[in-house]
């Protein structure tokens, strides 16, 4: 059993590096990679600098982990799926976790949209490698619902690709949705209606008839 003051020093450490993931995110999304300074976000994290390189050696570890971190939150919303689900309600649950993310964590979102259209020299391999066996795996499981006749046989790599693009759009694209919506913030209220819709598009185009809030209005 660990002592308390193991415990005490784990605590810490685990604090410690949380507030520099938030105050990393911050400064990566507002100045890019390459204007992010690692001064400010210990500054932003309340610790000393030397204390930033304790957890992370450099800019770049601290910027892979920033983005290896909402990857993880966002693969593991999805992970559980199986053969044997009901495919309208694992999609919505995903997509509404996708949406609660563009909410909760939207800098994280934008520092991924950054990183993709600027070639992804971070994550380039794990694209090459995890990330494309992450995709193939749900790709067989979505090729096994089509094939026991619970959904129309749509491709599932544009499938997640659009759940990605569609719930992400929130977080990346928020200026031009809080504009055209005449909002100064979105609601909580605003995410479950964009999830609701989100929802009934995507289970309408794979030929599931039910589950959604808006579906089941509409049946």
């Amino acid at each position: 059993m660990a002592s308390k003051g193991a415990y005490k020093v784990g605590k810490i450490r685990k604090d410690n590096e949380k507030a520099i993931l938030v105050a990393a995110e911050k400064e990566f999304a507002t100045r890019g990679f390459n204007g992010a300074s690692m001064n400010r976000i210990a500054q932003g994290a309340g610790v000393a600098r030397t204390n930033v390189h304790y957890y992370f050696k450099n800019k770049e570890d601290l910027y892979a982990a920033v983005l290896t971190d909402v990857i993880q939150l966002w693969g593991d919303s999805f992970d559980q799926i199986s053969a044997d689900d009901d495919p309208g309600e694992a999609l919505e649950a995903y997509i509404r976790a996708k949406v609660a993310y563009s909410k909760t964590k939207p800098l994280a979102s934008r520092i991924f949209a950054s990183e993709m259209l600027h070639g992804a020299p971070v994550l380039g391999s794990y694209l090459k490698k995890d990330h494309r066996d992450w995709m193939g795996g749900k790709a067989e499981i979505m090729k096994s619902w089509v094939a026991q006749g619970k959904m129309d046989p749509v491709n599932p790599f544009y499938l997640i690709f659009m759940i990605w693009a569609s719930t992400q759009h929130y977080a990346d694209f928020e200026v031009q949705v809080k504009t055209v919506l005449g909002k100064s913030r979105l609601a909580a209220t605003d995410f479950d209606e964009i999830a609701d819709n989100i929802t009934h598009i995507i289970l309408k185009g794979c030929g599931i008839k039910t589950h959604s809030k808006l579906l089941k209005t509409e049946n």
